[in-house]
């Protein structure tokens, strides 16, 4: 006689005020369809027990450990023992959505406090997983790959609305920590004016249409306010300035790098020159500096000699970081470009490279001139301007577009070049002229011809050559140098379409570099007693130096309506 079903299942454990009611569902054996139960007789008691514990872990859910383990326990026994009675199979499949559920309920997967819906497991490790710090320790290689996935899974969850979105706050948020710093020290009033017109000034800069009309409230500088460093054995060749004012960076022919503290005058560290041929041994340049650039954030100064190499610094240590080698002749030229760690840098080679400071990387070259490029600048977008030397003509290479345009103007070698905006620029030639150009017309918009005047060579009559030019960034105020004895200040006016001469500040020596402070409150110029790239005169009077001149100047409001880039 076939032996009934127990009435009442038996138990695995009894839970106490915790049980909630018997689900609807009703897994009584004698309730099951017709032909799915299964009698005493046909499975042995280990497994009549497992039945039994998985039909009470589905009634009420285990919390405790051993409550827990003796379900998977059960469940383990019945799929082992399914091979060879296929009628347990069955009846775990009449266990299916139940069972399912027990599994991947929150008792078994434990929560994190705070989060709803399942724990978020980290990316390619399982949740219990023994990470040993001896024999799994992950290479390189593969931790890289996992992050490039999961970075790639997180963009595809992220449309392109949800990205710009995401960035506009990220900037707005940007712009809201600057101006409250600027509000705290300066007592200014309502955050919201502030965001509104830092907002309204970017935007006018990015157009090139920002212009601060200070060139008219400039004073005339007294020559003896005028503090000059010493430092250098040879002469200066080039310098800049930090973004804070705090600083000034110069280089040398004789190969040293001098960090200036602009308050005191001192010098906070000196990176000498070596012999031609030390570089691997010596920290610094073993050959003339022709240019440097530091980055917007002040973090990074890159430095160009005439032995084909780029040198890049740690501003705050003076340590050498990196050398990019690929120029085939001396660097020229150097710019970062504003707001990033990308690095323009121009050669005597002819062309133009393109790095990443950041990942140490060389990223692309650009083609185009037909002589040593003399000189190289750069603002925010992505593009950059060069001075051609003797090919006369003034490039503005679009980077993405990898295109250029052409502009033609000076008579002689263009050796100095420098963006006012993002849509004018200002350059110098050995014909003596200065030019202003918009980069939608391809000739001047003004010229000025014998910029320093005459001078008496051999016998000769010929223009001074400009050996060095400065802007004031989105203003009207310029600087010229030579070696006439004098640097020259100019004023930009009738829309960039006219060149004022204002003030000459007496200075004896080749100029051959000048730099504005970001403030405008100072003009330092790099001073030797020969020219940057070559020796054709020496004068002997000069002083190898820098000079910080003072420039006062009444307090301006940024103008809302530019001039006409046209």
């Amino acid at each position: 006689m076939e032996a009934r079903p127990p009435s009442k299942p038996r138990l695995a454990w009894v839970e106490e005020d915790e049980a909630g009611p018997a689900p609807s569902s009703g897994l009584k054996c004698n309730e099951m369809r017709t032909g799915s139960c299964i009698s005493t007789a046909d499975v042995s008691s280990e497994e009549k027990n497992s039945l039994d514990t998985i039909e009470a872990s589905i009634r009420s859910r285990p919390k405790q450990e051993d409550q827990k383990l003796r379900f998977l326990e059960s469940v383990c026994t019945i799929c082992t023992t399914s091979s060879m009675h296929s009628f347990l199979w069955g009846t775990l499949l009449l266990f299916q959505p139940e069972l399912a559920e027990t599994l991947e309920s929150p008792l078994f997967v434990p929560q994190v406090s705070g989060t709803e819906g399942r724990p978020r497991v980290a990316a390619g490790r399982p949740v219990d997983e023994e990470v040993s710090s001896d024999s799994e320790t992950e290479g390189p290689l593969q931790g890289r790959r996992r992050r490039e996935a999961v970075a790639a899974e997180e963009e595809v969850e992220e449309t392109p609305q949800e990205k710009k979105l995401r960035l506009a706050k990220l900037y707005l948020e940007q712009l809201r920590q600057h101006e409250e710093e600027l509000a705290e020290e300066e007592e200014e009033t309502q955050q919201a004016d502030l965001i509104g017109d830092r907002l309204k000034e970017d935007v006018l800069e990015q157009k090139g249409r920002l212009q601060r009309l200070v060139a008219g409230d400039v004073q005339p500088p007294d020559p003896a306010s005028i503090r000059v460093f010493r430092g250098h054995q040879l002469p200066v060749t080039c310098l800049v300035v930090s973004p804070d004012d705090r600083f000034i960076f110069s280089a040398s022919k004789d190969g040293s790098l001098i960090k200036w503290e602009v308050e005191s005058g001192k010098k906070l560290c000196v990176v000498p020159g070596g012999k031609r041929g030390t570089e691997e041994q010596h920290m610094g340049h073993a050959s003339h500096i022709l240019c440097m650039a530091i980055s917007s954030d002040g973090k990074y100064l890159a430095t160009g000699d005439r032995n084909k190499l780029i040198m890049i610094w740690d501003t705050a240590t003076c340590k050498r970081l990196h050398i990019f080698t690929g120029h085939r002749d001396a660097v020229s030229g150097l710019s970062f470009r504003k707001g990033t760690h990308q690095l323009y840098s121009a050669s005597h080679d002819r062309c133009v490279k393109v790095w990443n400071v950041a990942e140490n990387a060389y990223v692309e070259t650009l083609f185009g001139h037909q002589d040593v490029i003399t000189g190289l600048d750069s603002l925010s977008r992505e593009c950059c301007v060069t001075a051609g030397g003797r090919d006369g003509t003034v490039r503005l290479w679009k980077i993405p577009e990898e295109s250029q345009l052409v502009f033609c103007g000076h008579q002689g070698s263009i050796d100095c070049i420098q963006l006012i905006n993002e849509e004018h620029m200002v350059s110098g030639a050995d014909d003596g002229s200065v030019a202003l150009w918009g980069v939608t017309k391809k000739k001047p918009l003004a010229l000025a011809r014998q910029a320093h005047g005459m001078q008496d060579a051999q016998g000769l009559q010929q223009p001074y050559w400009i050996s060095a030019v400065a802007a004031l960034r989105n203003s009207d105020l310029l600087a010229t140098g030579s070696h006439s004895t004098s640097v020259k200040l100019w004023k930009c006016s009738e829309g960039f379409r006219k060149l004022e001469p204002l003030w000459d500040i007496p200075l004896v020596g080749f100029v051959n570099s000048l730099k504005f402070s970001a403030a405008g409150d100072f003009l330092v110029a790099g001073i030797g007693q020969e020219h940057r790239l070559g020796r054709w005169w020496r004068i002997k009077e000069a002083k190898n130096s820098i000079c910080i001149i003072p420039l006062k100047q009444r307090a301006t409001v940024p103008s809302p309506e530019g001039p006409d880039s046209s």
